[in-house]
């Protein structure tokens, strides 16, 4: 049996109430102090796990972020064609993207932040070296553009968090037939 040790249920909770604060209120309006509030602990817990609101937040921006990429590339296998590897993976993002709508708005927040440092999001990108290595070898096979990977990233991965944030404002419902129409326009916009 697998116990739990109340350092590991803090610093959880450090990570869930960052996530909350963050996502509510941005990153400037989530002080250290009310992170501590909201997780039940007190304020100098938090130094226990965390050298301050920049490793804070560089920490839990890799947690989330090694979740998503666990997540995204759960089935995934390196044999599979190009455009069924793509869609595996990109099928798996959009899942996660609107069943852990919480990390997923996160991590779309940190991917527009400065608070994220250049160390941490060179952590963050280790894990999407799967999809990286999908695109160059889709490149090499001339069955992708050949354009830069941020550029793929903006126009195949990053709409998904649109389409997210607009569901969750009760725009627009996402239906299985949204998302394949989704996936299709993405793979349109990245392949040769």
């Amino acid at each position: 049996m697998c116990t739990v040790s109340k350092g590991q249920i803090k610093r959880e909770a450090l990570v869930r109430a960052t996530i909350n604060l963050v996502n509510n209120n941005g990153f400037h309006a989530a002080p250290m102090s009310k992170i501590a509030k909201m997780a039940k602990v007190s304020p100098g817990t938090i130094y226990l796990y965390f050298n301050n609101k920049q490793d804070l937040i560089n920490q839990v921006y890799i947690e989330v972020k090694a979740a998503f990429s666990q997540y995204a590339f759960k089935d995934y296998e390196e044999h599979l064609s190009v455009e069924k590897g793509f869609k595996n993976i990109w099928k798996n993002i959009a899942e996660f993207k609107l069943k852990e709508v919480e990390e997923a708005m996160f991590l779309s927040q940190c991917d527009n932040t400065p608070m994220i440092d250049e160390a941490g999001r060179k952590e963050g990108l280790k894990h999407l070296q799967p999809l990286l290595d999908l695109w160059e070898r889709g490149q090499k096979e001339g069955v992708i553009k050949p354009v830069s990977p941020y550029m793929l990233y903006a126009f195949s991965i990053y709409p998904i968090a649109f389409l997210m944030n607009i569901q969750q404002r009760a725009l627009y419902k996402l239906t299985p037939t949204h998302v394949n129409d989704a996936y299709e326009m993405a793979w349109n916009s990245i392949k040769i």
